[in-house]
């Protein structure tokens, strides 16, 4: 009876270690799969269309921190190029949704108005823009009053032009808030280095060889907004083109979709540092 019983006893032990020895062969080789070049494991398409479920909910409900966490998080999971870049502009679009609403972040401030504000000296004061303090609050006129509260957004953007990807990024301490995909000029004539926004124009007037084209006319290149840098003659503006985004084709300056650069415009105010790079 007893030999019957060491015998049993063996049995488990053997069975156990065999058992041991196939998971931590099965867990190693899953490890390299895991992380050698071409064996990456990414995300299922189950799972992925999970967490972009729990970010559309998040997003319908209006909880926009939340849905913009969930796609950091997402962004560090192991995704395909082709599922990363969905992602990534997904994050965008939440970025500047969260930019333009009434949520408190890091980077805004909630102002009471004083006696004898304006919307002009407070986007002055916080360096800003009326566009945005209106869209930010919900407001229909630049009619405030004192005691009113406003969120401001307080944190300096900055502009990214990068010419061999055309690609403009709109930051704000670093973080990446939105890319744009924009046109630079022709060979090579998009100037490099660290300018500043001097100037903003709404339907611009184009001169050509003297001639005056005006922002109705479809010979107008410059499309629906300009912003000028402290460099004559450059600067970053809209399209009568927008089959010809995407390409080096301009005769200089940074071309943008006119939706893109309205979208932009309403951010960026008077003094804003615009660096290009190659």
């Amino acid at each position: 009876m007893n030999k019957k019983i060491a015998i049993i006893v063996l049995i488990l032990i053997v069975g156990s270690a065999l058992a041991f020895l196939y998971l931590k062969m099965k867990t190693t080789s899953v490890s390299r799969k895991t992380t050698s070049g071409n064996n990456t494991v990414f995300l299922s398409d189950s799972e992925l269309a999970s967490r972009l479920d729990q970010i559309n909910s998040l997003e319908s409900k209006g909880d926009l921190l939340a849905a913009r966490d969930l796609c950091r998080q997402l962004l560090s999971s192991s995704l395909s190029s082709e599922n990363w870049a969905s992602v990534q502009k997904r994050l965008e679009n939440l970025n500047m949704k969260i930019v333009v609403s009434n949520i408190p972040v890091k980077q805004s401030e909630i102002y009471e108005v004083q006696i004898g504000d304006s919307l002009t000296k407070i986007a002055k004061k916080f360096n800003t823009t009326i566009e945005l303090i209106k869209k930010s609050n919900n407001l229909t006129s630049d009619v405030i009053r004192p005691g009113k509260k406003l969120r401001v957004w307080t944190v300096p953007f900055t502009i990214l032009v990068d010419k061999s990807q055309n690609i403009l990024t709109l930051k704000a301490e670093e973080e990446i808030i939105k890319t744009y995909i924009v046109s630079t000029g022709i060979n090579n004539s998009t100037p490099i280095g660290e300018y500043t926004i001097v100037s903003k124009l709404v339907n611009p007037t184009w001169y050509k060889d003297g001639k005056e084209i005006p922002s109705s006319s479809p010979e107008n290149i410059l499309g629906s907004r300009w912003m000028g840098f402290n460099l004559e003659g450059y600067g970053i503006h809209g399209t009568t083109q927008p089959e010809d985004i995407g390409k080096q084709i301009t005769q200089g300056c940074v071309r943008m979709r006119n939706e893109d650069i309205e979208e932009l415009f309403d951010l960026i105010p008077i003094g804003t540092k615009v660096t290009i790079i190659d």
